[in-house]
Parts: structure tokens; C-alpha cells; sequence
């Protein structure tokens, strides 16, 4: 039976689709069976992060409305064979695609893989209802700025009336010469404001947008990969091994870059 989490966000634009792609990529690579689901109804594009919307056919709508099975919408992610995506729809809006009917798909996939991650709307609204309805566990994802940890909160004290077996953070888009420099507050400083574990930290990193834009995430291998692969190590070990975004501005050489890139 799968482990069903639900990967959301207060505010858009923190980041959620490309760690929601990055971690089930990194998950896939350890062996386990993966499914991510965009649970946008409407305004969906997990499908252009990871490459696949040219392969496109069915949807979640077209297997809700009778119009297809769910191994007609699955499409196999090309570098990974045991990652799979159930993209979303354009057509139907967010109010067609009820919780029960998201809750009933689940259920029927859930037999089928070893991890669902359910890409979630941002906000809290009725798209983020249903997609938390499908979930066991949720990650909240959040960056250091004020806006979206405002956010945040709220967002998980609406996860906190589910129910569900855990709840914890990723602080994404961290960068470690503004911590160290007091600009920016860290990852822990966040978690303790937002009183939920940290499950995960993320640098800022250009690559990881770059490739999230050109639908070629699962080839990136830069910082921005080796902290979400240390996301998935905790998912699947129960620790909790965190990114340290400050330890390349440490000692003589790390000050030096934090200095050539303050000056740029």
C-alpha cells in the first residue's frame, strides 16, 4: 500500500511542482514504484516540468468521467521506469473534480505503488481540500520570505484539523551567504516560527529552475538535487539528514566566494 503525502504551499511560486517532481524522481531512483499527481484542476503543469506533455493523451478528468482507464492516463516518466505521472486537466475547471471522486481514484491506484505524491494547488481553497482528502502525510513547502511563511502557517493550521499521520516542512530556496550574513532567516529559525519538523532544506539554485523550464528536471545534478535526495533518504529512514546551504560560504574559501558574490 502506498505512503499518500501531499506536497503543498501557502503561496505560489515557492518552488512546490519542481521539489514534488525532484523528490519522486529521487524516490524512483531508490527503488521504489512512484507516482506524482497533479492535483491542479485547471491550471496544471507538472507534465511540463518533467518532459511528458507531448505524451499527453488522457487525464485525471478523462478516468474520473468514465473516458479512459487509469493505465491510459499514466504516463512512464523516460529516464526512470518505475515513475509514473497522472497529469491534470485543462478542460474541467476546479470545482468539476470533486474530493470524493480524487479520494476514489487514489484508492484505486494505491495497491499499484510504493509512493503517491500529490502535487497540490497553492492556497486554501477547494483544490487544496481535495488533494489533502487523498493524503496520509503532507510537506508543507515554503521559502524564507515573509509572505510565504505567513502562508504557510496557515496552511498548516488547516493540515492540522485532517487527521493526518505526519506533517512537516521543506524550506526551499535557501541561500547560505544571506544566513550567515543575518539577511535571511535559516531553515530552523523557520521551523520553529512555523512550530511543524523540518523534513528538508533547498538552496536557491538556478539549475533547478532552468531545467524545471526546459522539462529536463530529472537530469539535473546540482546542490538543489543532492538536498532533495536527502529529502527522500529521510522519507524512507524516518531521520532527518538536512541541506546545509551555509557550509560552501565556511572557512577561507567559502568567505571569499561570499565576498566575489556580494560584490558582483
Amino acid at each position: 500500500m502506498a505512503r499518500k503525502i501531499v506536497l503543498t504551499s501557502g503561496k505560489g511560486g515557492v518552488g512546490k511542482t519542481s521539489i514534488s517532481a525532484s523528490l519522486g524522481i529521487s524516490l524512483a531512483n531508490r527503488n521504489n514504484r512512484c507516482l506524482i499527481i497533479d492535483a491542479d484542476v485547471g491550471l496544471n503543469n507538472l507534465d511540463v516540468v518533467m518532459g511528458v506533455e507531448n505524451q499527453l493523451v488522457y487525464d485525471m478528468a478523462d478516468v474520473i468521467s468514465g473516458k479512459c482507464t487509469i493505465s491510459n492516463a499514466l504516463i512512464q516518466d523516460k529516464y526512470n521506469a518505475g515513475l509514473y505521472i497522472l497529469p491534470s486537466s485543462h478542460a474541467f475547471n476546479d470545482v468539476q473534480v470533486s474530493a470524493a471522486e480524487f479520494r476514489s481514484l487514489i484508492y484505486r491506484l494505491e495497491d499499484s505503488f510504493d509512493f503517491i505524491l500529490i502535487d497540490c494547488p497553492a492556497g486554501i481553497d477547494v483544490g487544496f481540500h481535495r488533494a489533502v482528502s487523498g493524503a496520509d502525510e503532507a510537506i508543507v513547502v515554503t521559502t524564507p520570505h515573509i509572505s510565504a511563511i505567513r502562508d504557510g502557517d496557515k496552511v498548516l493550521s488547516m493540515l492540522a484539523s485532517y487527521g493526518l499521520n505526519s506533517i512537516s516542512v521543506i524550506v526551499n530556496r535557501v541561500r547560505g551567504d544571506l544566513v550567515l550574513q543575518g539577511n535571511m532567516m535559516s531553515a530552523e529559525d523557520i521551523a520553529k516560527v512555523l512550530r511543524y519538523p523540518l523534513i528538508g532544506v533547498v538552496p536557491e539554485d538556478d539549475n533547478l529552475t532552468i531545467y524545471s523550464q526546459l522539462g529536463r528536471i530529472g537530469l539535473n545534478a546540482h546542490q538543489s538535487r543532492i538536498a532533495v535526495d536527502l529529502i527522500a533518504d529521510n522519507i524512507l529512514s524516518g531521520k532527518t539528514r538536512l541541506y546545509d546551504p551555509t557550509l560552501r560560504y565556511k572557512g577561507l574559501i567559502g568567505k571569499l566566494k561570499m565576498w566575489l558574490e556580494k560584490s558582483i
